[in-house]
């Protein structure tokens, strides 16, 4: 792991890169997506989800490595930069948007532009909304059905209240998505993992069958954790975004294989002898008593959704707490830094995190190839 990072430190030297950036390691990155490639069960397609990877250039790499068009969306802005970006790329929501973001969506950008996407419709009340907004801008709105298979975070909970269902004139109905991200946190004792999948898989066809034939195109299943444990089932897509850089969070059974291909780099501005404010007397004692390291660091900046991993046995100290200017990091008393070495820290999530450094530098076969722009958040 050392020489890991000494190569990365000497990298960004080279490239003069003096402050916190992200990192993504493309041969890493290639590594997981061929890992994609083998392990999907035939039959199904991947969606990639736009804002576990919000950089164009990313998710390019991935969609021509994987050979798909298909995203998954989240948030207007992005889905409009992801419209300009892939004229043959069709979109699906990832969860539903108020009708008033929608319409504004579809004024602004020209509902025949939004034609690639399909909304996703969880009530009846929203349907209804939908219904009256493609009504009151002469439109045709594309739709899947938000279903619940197990996750209980909203969507409909039995096909039947789908049969019941009238679907407004201006509507089509495309399929469904039906997401199962609890599934690998179902302790043993309840049946485990593979159990809930088998569970939602089984639910999901029940809502698949609720579904006239031409209303099956978009039979979606799956996130990063769960997508490549699927096979054989009514689905005919899953979605993935994070497994790509694998952040620590997605550190799960079903992406073993996978290496981290994004890290957060900052430098360290500074190695004194760790000293709490107050008399020298209270911080000694409680570096006696193990509380308060020996040894430690101030990064160029911090407070990031990140676990630090190098320098080894880096960590926070809860006595001094957390900073986004000068973060504290204790250290063992084996380490070995100084002012201008690199620390690296490996984000627990992909989204947000990605966008807060701008451009992403982008290692390859020992050096920095290339910067690629990300996602503006809003």
């Amino acid at each position: 792991m050392s020489a890991y990072f000494a190569a990365l430190s000497e990298a960004l030297k080279a490239a003069d890169i003096f402050r916190p950036c992200l990192v993504i390691d493309r041969d890493r990155l290639d590594g997981n997506i061929a890992q994609v490639r083998e392990r999907l069960a035939p039959g199904l397609a991947v969606r990639l989800v736009d804002k576990s990877l919000p950089c164009m250039p990313l998710l390019s790499h991935i969609a021509k490595g994987l050979g798909t068009s298909r995203f998954m969306t989240f948030h207007p802005p992005v889905t409009q930069a992801v419209l300009d970006a892939f004229p043959e790329g069709d979109l699906l929501y990832g969860k539903p948007m108020p009708v008033g973001a929608a319409k504004a969506a579809l004024t602004r950008g020209g509902a025949g532009w939004w034609s690639r996407v399909c909304w996703l419709i969880d009530t009846p009340e929203r349907l209804a909304e939908y219904g009256a907004l493609a009504s009151a801008l002469d439109t045709e709105l594309r739709f899947a059905f938000e279903v619940d298979v197990g996750l209980h975070r909203g969507g409909f909970s039995s096909p039947g209240e789908i049969k019941a269902l009238t679907i407004p004139e201006r509507l089509h109905c495309e399929g469904i998505m039906a997401y199962e991200a609890h599934a690998p946190e179902i302790p043993g004792l309840f049946g485990g993992a593979e159990k809930a999948l088998k569970h939602a898989s089984a639910k999901a066809a029940e809502f698949v069958a609720a579904l006239d034939s031409d209303q099956r195109r978009t039979l979606n299943i799956g996130g990063s954790k769960t997508a490549l444990l699927h096979g054989g089932g009514i689905a005919n897509e899953v979605s993935i975004g994070s497994a790509f850089v694998l952040p620590s969070d997605f550190d799960k059974p079903g992406l073993g294989g996978f290496q981290p291909a994004a890290f957060i780099a900052t430098p360290i501005l500074k190695v004194p002898d760790p000293m709490l404010p107050g008399p020298p007397a209270v911080s000694r004692a409680l570096q006696a008593l193990g509380l308060f390291p020996r040894k430690g660091c101030y990064l160029y900046g911090g407070k990031w959704m990140a676990e630090p991993v190098f320098p080894e046995g880096m960590k926070p100290n809860g006595l001094i707490g957390l900073s986004s200017n000068q973060q504290f990091m204790g250290l063992p008393a084996s380490a070995d830094v100084k002012p201008g070495d690199y620390a690296f820290l490996r984000p627990t999530q992909s989204e947000a995190v990605l966008q807060h450094f701008g451009a992403i530098a982008v290692f390859s076969d020992g050096r920095i190839v290339e910067f690629w722009p990300v996602l503006p958040m809003g």
